[in-house]
């Protein structure tokens, strides 16, 4: 796939967030703040970094990419759609029987690595086929997205230590830093900081950055050293229901959909 420049991508994400919201609006259902929070992250990777591409979904040298934030796929799917994967047309059949479900399926649709939604899961399996590519001598590598309130799973944790122990420098774990989580902040329901100073204590190569700048996120991945022998990690701060005014950082968003006013006021926000 043709990598482009951190501007189209910017504009890309633009297109993908407006697609989320009348995606959503139209489903009746959607985890919105999610699905906006984390569209930089997924356009960067579709649209430039990722050795991925809808012509070879079974090459089995492509790079795996993993949403552990399974109910962040409506983010997913639009992102996958105007990378070409499927046509566009079938965001229409989100939450409806026979279309698009409500958390990712790898057997329903191209381009999903593995099936999410049980928070804690992305990551375990993702230090497996971190694994296994080195096992196998190939040179994939593997990018896997959590949420940071999806660290309340110790799973999570358990796996930091496997991808530390077998140096795994194939894997990439981006934590998408919003700081809510279904109801409030994620300091309020389980605190996570220091959180950059516990992911290095568990032997990653950390970097910070924001994960809602194309460009700053672009940098950070194409800055790694995969040769290293260490597992990456990168804390994308972003803000959640980021590109609406009215939906940034309000923990209400992380499951809800714009009523039609909302619609129409987002969208315009969205085209300036």
């Amino acid at each position: 796939m043709t990598k482009l420049t951190p501007e189209q991508i910017s504009a890309k994400c633009r297109a993908i967030r407006r697609s989320v919201l009348e995606m959503n609006h139209r489903a009746g259902q959607g985890h919105t703040g999610a699905d906006l929070s984390e569209t930089d992250i997924l356009a960067s990777l579709y649209f430039r970094i990722l050795n991925v591409s809808p012509d070879r979904l079974d090459d089995p040298d492509r790079d795996r990419f993993i949403l552990s934030k399974g109910h962040g796929v409506g983010g997913y799917y639009c992102t996958l759609a105007e990378a070409g994967f499927f046509p566009c047309e079938r965001l229409a059949s989100s939450q409806k029987e026979g279309g698009l479900p409500g958390h990712p399926v790898r057997q329903k649709t191209p381009g999903i690595e593995l099936n999410t939604g049980a928070l804690g899961h992305g990551l375990p399996v993702a230090v497996g086929l971190a694994l296994a590519a080195r096992l196998n001598n190939r040179p994939y590598r593997v990018f896997v997205l959590t949420g940071d309130g999806e660290l309340d799973e110790g799973s999570n944790w358990e796996a930091a230590m496997a991808a530390a122990h077998y140096k795994l420098g194939n894997l990439v774990w981006i934590i998408d830093r919003n700081t809510l989580q279904l109801a409030d902040r994620t300091e309020t329901i389980m605190a996570l900081e220091p959180l950059a100073d516990k992911v290095r204590a568990f032997g990653f190569d950390l970097h910070e950055t924001d994960g809602n700048n194309v460009a700053a996120f672009i940098g950070t991945v194409e800055s790694l050293d995969f040769t290293a022998g260490r597992p990456h990690a990168i804390l994308a701060r972003t803000t959640k229901g980021k590109g609406v005014s009215f939906i940034e950082d309000k923990a209400p968003w992380h499951h809800k959909v714009p009523s039609a006013e909302e619609l129409t006021a987002a969208l315009k926000e969205l085209s300036l």
